[in-house]
C-alpha cells in the first residue's frame, strides 16, 4: 500500500472534531482506500454506505432525519462512498450533523463539480474539505530511495501516477488501464454530469490541448479550429477543470503593458491520461514533446506538494511580450519565486527583464538533479 500524504490529518480531524469530511477526487485515485485506512486506525465503531446502491440512495435523499437513523443505529462514524450519487445529498448530512452532533462522518465523491454544488452551501462550517490526487512522488519518497525515483521518472512521465497504473506488472498492462481509465473520465464524469451536446468536439478540445502543454492557450484560435465560440470553449475547460482531468495557470503580472496576462496555460492533472488522449506511449528519447511532459510533471507534482503540506500562496507562468519568460512563478508570504524547468541540465541565467522587474525574487533551475527538492 502507498502511504497517502493527507491521512495523518484526516484522522486528526474526525478525532478532534465532529466536521464532516469531505474528499473529493478523480476516480480510482484511492478514495475509498484511503478512507478505509483512515477508518482502521480509528477507535470509532463505523458503518459503511455505498451511494450506488439504491436503497441506501433513497434513505440519505430523503430528508428523514428516523430513515437515517435507522441506518446509522449505534454507529459512531458513518462512511458514505460515491456520495455524489446521491440527491441533495449537502442537506441530508446537514440534518444528520446538526440532529446529531458525536455522529462522525466521512464522504468520499470523485465528480466535484456536481458534489460541489450539492455540498457547499448546506456544509458551509460544518466540514472539512479534501482533494486527493494520483500518487504524488512525495507519498513515494518514503518508500523509494531517490535513486529509483529518479530512474522511474521515464514510467512516470509516460505512464503517469495513478495507483493502479503505478503497480501494473508491464507497459502492456499500463496502457490497457489507462485506456480504461480514459473513458471513464471522459464518458461518465463529465459528458453525461454536464450534458454536453457535443462530445465529439469535447474531446477533439482534449486532444488539441494535450499537444498545447507549455504553451498559453488562445481560446479564439481553439474556437475556430473546432468551430465553436471561445466562450464555449472556455466553458469547456471549466468543466474538465472541475473533473479533475486538466487545471489551468494564469499569467504573472504587475506591468500590463509588458507582461502576458489574459491567456491560460493549460496542464493535465495525470500525463498517462494525457498521452492516452494523443496516443503516444513513446519511450522519451523517441519524442519531440519531452520540455512540455517535463513541465507538466513537475507542475503537478508541485501542485500535489503545496496542497498536501498547506504551503498557501499563488502559481503562475511568467512571459512578456517581447519573449522573456519563466515556466513557473509562486507568490507566497509576499516573496516572488521564479521556476525555469529543464530536462537536461545545463546552465540556465534568469532572464534580464524579470530581475530588472522584481529585483527582490528568488531564481532556480529544476532538472533532473535537483526535482526532488522541488516536489517531495
Amino acid at each position: 500500500m502507498i502511504p497517502r500524504s493527507i491521512a495523518p490529518q484526516i484522522i486528526h480531524d474526525l478525532t478532534t472534531s465532529n466536521k464532516i469530511v469531505i474528499l473529493y477526487g478523480p476516480r480510482q485515485v484511492g478514495k475509498t482506500t484511503l478512507a478505509r485506512q483512515v477508518l482502521a486506525q480509528l477507535p470509532f465503531r463505523y458503518i459503511e454506505v455505498n451511494a450506488d446502491n439504491m436503497q441506501y440512495n433513497e434513505v440519505f435523499s430523503a430528508r428523514d432525519l428516523r430513515k437515517m437513523q435507522s441506518v446509522v443505529g449505534t454507529h459512531e462514524l458513518l462512511f458514505i462512498d460515491e456520495a455524489q450519487n446521491i440527491p441533495d445529498i449537502g442537506i441530508n448530512l446537514k440534518i444528520l450533523h446538526d440532529s446529531l452532533p458525536d455522529l462522525r462522518i466521512i464522504a468520499t465523491g470523485s465528480s466535484s463539480f456536481e458534489l460541489a454544488n450539492r455540498m457547499r452551501e448546506p456544509l458551509t462550517g460544518r466540514a472539512w474539505t479534501y482533494t486527493l490526487y494520483p500518487v504524488a512522488v512525495q507519498e513515494l519518497a518514503g518508500s523509494q530511495t531517490p535513486f529509483q525515483l529518479t530512474q522511474n521518472l521515464e514510467q512516470f512521465l509516460r505512464f503517469g501516477m495513478y495507483p493502479d497504473v503505478l503497480q501494473a506488472p508491464d507497459e502492456a498492462a499500463k496502457v490497457r488501464r489507462l485506456r480504461e481509465l480514459a473513458g471513464s473520465y471522459l464518458y461518465k464524469d463529465v459528458l453525461q454530469l454536464s450534458n454536453i451536446r457535443h462530445s465529439d468536439k469535447l474531446i477533439r478540445l482534449l486532444k488539441l490541448l494535450a499537444f498545447q502543454v507549455g504553451s498559453p492557450v488562445s481560446l479564439h484560435e481553439i474556437g475556430q479550429s473546432l468551430e465553436m465560440s471561445h466562450e464555449t470553449v472556455s466553458q469547456y475547460i471549466d468543466l474538465l477543470e472541475k473533473g479533475f482531468i486538466l487545471f489551468r495557470l494564469s499569467g504573472f503580472s504587475r506591468n500590463l503593458r509588458k507582461e502576458v496576462s489574459k491567456m491560460n496555460k493549460v496542464y493535465f492533472c495525470d500525463l498517462g491520461i494525457r498521452n492516452c488522449l494523443i496516443e503516444n506511449f513513446n519511450p522519451l528519447d523517441l519524442r519531440t514533446d519531452i520540455g512540455p511532459l517535463w513541465e507538466n510533471f513537475l507542475v503537478v507534482e508541485r501542485r500535489k506538494k503545496v496542497a498536501y503540506q498547506r504551503l498557501y500562496g499563488n502559481a503562475y507562468y511568467w512571459r512578456t511580450y517581447s519573449g522573456a519568460e519563466l515556466d513557473y512563478v509562486e507568490e507566497r508570504d509576499g516573496r516572488l519565486s521564479g521556476f525555469e524547468f529543464k530536462w537536461k541540465n545545463n546552465k540556465t541565467r534568469p532572464p534580464a527583464t524579470w530581475l530588472d522587474t522584481y529585483p527582490e525574487s528568488s531564481f532556480e533551475v529544476v532538472d533532473r538533479d535537483n526535482f526532488l527538492d522541488f516536489v517531495v
